[in-house]
C-alpha cells in the first residue's frame, strides 16, 4: 500500500486559491438554519419575581425537552425556562443536523469508558431515537427529519483498511456509486443510527410545543446566580427571581451556573459553510440521491449533509480554543478557518466549482474529557446540571433531559442506574494550563493526520490516561 505521509488528500487536491475566493465571495456571516424559519415575535423577559415547581434554566435543545416531558409527565406541574437570549440561538441552531443514536460519541469512546454496560447504552441509544422521531411527529414539530441514515468515508489508503472488514462497507465503486467524489476510496454505510434534522426549526418547533403545553419560556433572562436553602431553590436574573422546588440546568457551552461544575467542559469553536442551492446538473454529478449525513475518518474530520431545498452544508476540521473560554461575537467569524473549509470542500467536489456559499457561521461546542454528556447532581438531588456533549448532542440532548427530570423527580429508572450518569469527566486544568493543553492536542491531531494517523507520544498519553480523542 502506498505511503501518504505528508500532505493530506485535501492538500494534495487543493484547488486554486482563486477559486476559493470566488466561492466565498458573496457569502454571509450569519447561521443559514436561524434564517430559515419563521420569524416571531421575542417572548418577554422575566419582570418581578416568580415561583414553579420546576425551572429549566437553558432554552436549547436540552431544556426544552425537559421541560416538555416534565408537562407531559405531569399536566399541573408549572414549568419556567430561561433563556438568556432566544430559544435555539446558540448551538441547537447552529449545529449540522446530525441526529445521532450514539449516547457515548461512537462505539469506541463507550466501550473504553463503560464496557459492561456498551450494549445496554446502545439499545438505549438506538430507542431515543426511535421516541424522539415520534415525539416530534406528535407533537406537530416541522423538523425535517429524515432516517437518511450516514455514509463514513476513507480518503487515505490507511483508512480503507480501517474499515475493512466492517458491516456495510463499501469499496471505492460502491461509495462512489453513492457520492461521486474522487477523493473517497471506500466507505461505510450505516442505514439506522443517524436522522437528519434542520436544527433550528427542531428548537423552535419545541418551544412552540412547549408553551402549547404551558410552559411558561422567558427570553432575554440571563439566570446570574443560584442559591439554595432548606426550602428552595433561587435563580436570580437581571429582571427578577425564580423560586423553584426543581432546577434542571442546560447552559450546554456556556458557564455552569455551579462553578464546581465549570472546569467539566471547555468551549470549543466549530466552523460550518453552506452553500446556494445546486441546479439538477450539480445534483447530478455528485449523486448523493440518498440524502445521507456524510463524515471522513480524519482525527480533524469533516461533514456534510444536503438540505430539504438542494443546499449542501460542510463543517468541521478546525475545532477552536480560546484562552479562557472566552466566547464573544468576534470569535464566530474566522477567515482562515472557511477559506480552509471551502478548499477541501473544493478537493472533494471538484465538478462543483462554479457552486457559491451563502452563509458561513461557527458555533460553540461544550467539549468534556470523556467526550460525550455527563449528569451531575447538586443540593441532594434537587439540581440535575446536563453538559458535555462534545458536538453529538442532537439526538442525546433528549436522554440527558429525561435523564435529568428522572433525577429532580426522585425516580429509579434504567436512565438513572447507568454508571455512565453516576461518573464525572475528568475536569480540565486551570489557565493557562487548559490553553497549553488544548492546544498541543490539536496540533497533535493535526500531525497524526499527516503521518497516516500514528499518534504521537503526546496523544498516547492522553489515550492512556482515558483523554485522547480522535474527531
Amino acid at each position: 500500500m502506498a505511503s501518504t505521509t505528508g500532505p493530506t488528500a485535501y492538500e494534495r487536491h487543493a484547488p486554486d486559491p482563486r477559486l476559493v475566493s470566488r466561492s466565498l465571495a458573496s457569502s454571509r456571516p450569519a447561521p443559514f438554519w436561524l434564517e430559515d424559519v419563521p420569524r416571531r415575535p421575542a417572548r418577554a423577559p422575566l419582570r418581578g419575581g416568580t415561583s414553579t415547581d420546576l425551572l429549566v434554566v437553558g432554552g436549547g435543545y436540552t431544556g426544552l425537552w425537559a421541560a416538555i416531558h416534565a408537562r407531559l409527565r405531569d399536566p399541573g406541574r408549572r414549568v419556567v425556562v430561561l433563556e438568556a437570549r432566544r430559544t435555539g440561538w446558540a448551538a441547537s441552531g447552529r449545529n449540522g443536523g446530525f441526529c445521532e443514536a450514539s449516547l457515548t460519541h461512537g462505539e469506541a469512546n463507550g466501550r473504553s469508558r463503560w464496557p459492561e454496560e456498551y450494549d445496554t447504552l446502545h439499545e438505549l441509544g438506538l430507542r431515543n431515537l426511535d421516541e424522539l422521531e415520534a415525539d416530534v411527529e406528535r407533537l406537530g414539530v416541522d423538523a425535517q427529519l429524515r432516517r437518511t441514515g450516514s455514509l463514513t468515508v476513507a480518503v487515505e489508503p490507511y483508512q480503507v483498511a480501517e474499515l475493512e472488514g466492517s458491516e456495510g462497507f463499501l469499496d471505492t465503486a460502491a461509495v462512489r456509486a453513492r457520492i461521486d467524489s474522487p477523493l473517497f476510496l471506500a466507505g461505510v454505510h450505516d442505514a439506522e443510527e443517524t436522522a437528519l434534522v434542520h436544527p433550528a426549526r427542531l428548537a423552535e418547533g419545541l418551544a412552540a410545543a412547549a408553551s402549547e403545553l404551558g410552559v411558561e419560556i422567558f427570553e432575554d433572562s440571563p439566570a446570574r446566580s443560584l442559591e439554595a436553602s432548606r426550602d428552595e431553590l433561587v435563580v436570580r436574573t437581571d429582571g427578577g427571581n425564580v423560586r423553584a422546588a426543581r432546577v434542571v440546568l442546560a447552559t450546554n457551552a456556556f458557564p455552569a451556573l455551579l462553578r464546581r461544575f465549570r472546569l467539566h467542559t471547555v468551549p470549543v469553536f466549530d466552523y460550518v459553510l453552506m452553500t446556494e442551492p445546486l441546479t439538477t446538473e450539480q445534483r447530478a454529478a455528485i449523486g448523493w440521491a440518498g440524502g445521507e449525513g456524510l463524515a471522513d475518518m480524519a482525527n480533524q474530520f469533516h461533514y456534510a449533509r444536503p438540505t430539504a431545498d438542494g443546499r449542501i452544508l460542510w463543517g468541521g476540521y478546525d475545532a477552536i480554543y480560546h484562552r479562557g473560554g472566552a466566547i464573544d461575537p468576534s470569535r464566530y467569524d474566522r477567515p482562515e478557518t472557511f477559506a480552509r473549509l471551502a478548499s477541501h470542500f473544493l478537493a472533494t467536489f471538484p465538478q462543483l466549482e462554479e457552486v457559491r456559499f451563502s452563509h458561513r457561521w461557527s458555533g460553540v461546542i461544550d467539549t468534556s474529557t470523556r467526550f460525550c454528556a455527563f449528569l451531575a447532581k447538586a443540593h441532594g438531588g434537587r439540581v440535575a446540571h446536563v453538559a458535555g456533549f462534545t458536538g453529538l448532542g442532537v439526538g442525546a440532548s433528549r436522554f440527558m433531559a429525561l435523564a435529568a427530570l428522572d433525577t429532580v423527580d426522585g425516580l429509579e429508572t434504567e436512565r438513572t442506574r447507568l454508571r455512565m450518569l453516576h461518573t464525572l469527566p475528568i475536569p480540565f486544568p486551570p489557565e493557562p494550563f487548559a490553553s497549553l493543553g488544548i492546544n498541543l492536542t490539536r496540533r497533535g491531531l493535526d500531525r497524526a493526520d499527516h503521518r497516516e494517523g500514528r499518534r504521537g507520544p503526546f496523544l498516547r498519553a492522553l489515550d492512556a490516561i482515558g483523554m485522547g480523542f480522535d474527531s
